[in-house]
């Protein structure tokens, strides 16, 4: 028999960013564990694709177009979640966007390339947060509030400081989170992915000189994939994790301690 408080039967997802890569590997495990889920997106041709993945589980699924760095569309398709689903009972902030290759030096970076990536990767997790902490605190009975923040938050990463910034700027709002929404039975954590195959780094790891300096580096000797993330949403998501909040989970093939 399956360990029952990883059972999510009843229990709805929300994930942001959650028709492709990690975001599709939070989802698609969700729902073989039993829960429902609802991704939202910007791309029509990838909800569409994953919805048709993840209805194979049979569980409720929908795919929602939401831009998050839009206040209004977070808003909007929050409640449009709540409509057809009833409830979130965990909150996926993973939706974000990475800084341009080849974009030159931090001297040389633009108002507006540092604007781009702030609005989706922090702007983006605030609107979401907030609107899942409103409706967890109103129902009272719980929940999880998670943030896919990354390597880059915690080493260095040159020219890519705007990136580094959003999802260093995103493990401190999980730890407030953690302590101000403990007492209404809602814990928040971040996961920290190291270099995971997914369309955002298919460019990157293409890059021949990128490849033979990093790889060495990794003791897994792997990139990461989508699958090395189900399990941690699972968890995450269940009720197994009821008393772990304020964690930040790195999942990196150790990179991190060599």
């Amino acid at each position: 028999m399956a360990y029952q408080p990883f059972d999510l039967g009843g229990k709805v997802a929300l994930i942001t960013g959650g028709n492709s890569g990690i975001g599709l590997s939070f989802a698609d495990a969700i729902a073989r564990a039993g829960g429902d889920v609802c991704i939202w997106g910007t791309n029509e041709e990838k909800n569409a694709a994953a919805l048709a993945q993840l209805e194979a589980h049979g569980t409720r699924v929908a795919a929602m177009r939401c831009d998050v760095g839009e206040e209004s569309q977070v808003e909007d398709m929050f409640g449009a979640t709540l409509e057809q689903f009833g409830r979130v009972d965990s909150c996926f902030a993973n939706a974000g966007v990475s800084g341009r290759r080849g974009g030159g030096p931090f001297t040389e970076m633009t108002s507006e390339e540092w604007h781009r990536v702030l609005r989706v990767n922090l702007d983006g997790a605030f609107y979401t947060f907030r609107a899942a902490s409103r409706h967890m605190k109103e129902r009272g009975d719980g929940g999880r509030l998670v943030g896919t923040a990354s390597l880059a938050a915690i080493s260095g990463q040159a020219r890519g400081q705007h990136y580094a910034a959003t999802k260093g700027g995103l493990i401190s709002m999980i730890l407030a989170l953690a302590v101000e929404m403990a007492r209404y039975g809602v814990t928040a954590n971040a996961i920290l992915p190291g270099w995971i195959e997914t369309a955002m780094t298919e460019q990157t790891f293409a890059w021949d000189k990128f490849a033979a300096a990093v790889m060495p580096r990794i003791p897994a000797r792997r990139w990461g994939t989508g699958d090395d993330f189900g399990g941690i949403a699972v968890y995450l998501a269940s009720d197994a994790s009821a008393y772990h909040s304020g964690d930040t989970f790195v999942i990196d093939g150790a990179y991190g301690k060599f």
